[in-house]
């Protein structure tokens, strides 16, 4: 049976190159890997007082979605040199209520995402930072800094061969990850 993996897309906009990004590497993954966005657009900002039983039906369709995950994808641009509040957000409603965080021993991987140079080299080592807090285990190699991003499509399309070569190179270590780790 496929893994299926909750692809969490740090980007708000449509058209970003993120999510872009994460629709690449959905496409490009290996047979055993079952890919799905799971989308944070939704998400109100984390508030315990929100947390009456039954918690706020957005928090409990997001927990539901990871819960039922194999593995978790991030993908992420950079703001600021850390991650997108969205993606913070989510981490933290994840994580809530205490003791009964949805993203424990998940397998996980992050690919962040900027037209610069960096390649969201500062977003992705605060993801890494929040990760082994929430006991997941980070995929440490090949890691996935797509800077230029502009120049590597043509509107939704993947033209560059490189990064396209890289993405199966880093999905096939991804599925071979989630395997060793998965429950």
């Amino acid at each position: 049976a496929s893994k299926k993996i909750a692809v969490l897309v740090g980007s708000l906009r449509k058209e970003s190159f993120t999510r872009r990004v994460a629709h690449s590497l959905i496409e490009l993954a290996p047979a055993g890997l079952a890919l799905s966005i799971v989308e944070l657009r939704d998400l109100p900002l984390y508030n315990e007082d929100d947390e009456p039983d039954p918690p706020p039906a957005a928090y409990a369709a997001f927990r539901d979605a990871i819960r039922g995950a194999d593995g978790i994808l991030f993908c992420t641009p950079e703001y600021n040199r850390s991650v997108p509040g969205c993606l913070k957000n989510a981490i933290d409603v994840g994580s809530r209520p205490y003791g009964k965080a949805v993203f424990a021993d998940k397998p996980t991987a992050i690919a962040s995402v900027s037209p610069g140079a960096l390649g969201g080299f500062g977003a992705n080592h605060h993801l890494r930072q929040m990760l082994p807090f929430l006991n997941m285990p980070t995929m440490p190699a090949p890691e996935a800094y797509i800077g230029g991003v502009a120049s590597k499509y043509d509107g939704a399309t993947l033209t560059d061969e490189s990064t396209r070569a890289f993405f199966q190179k880093f999905m096939a270590a991804f599925g071979f990850w989630v395997v060793q780790h998965a429950g």
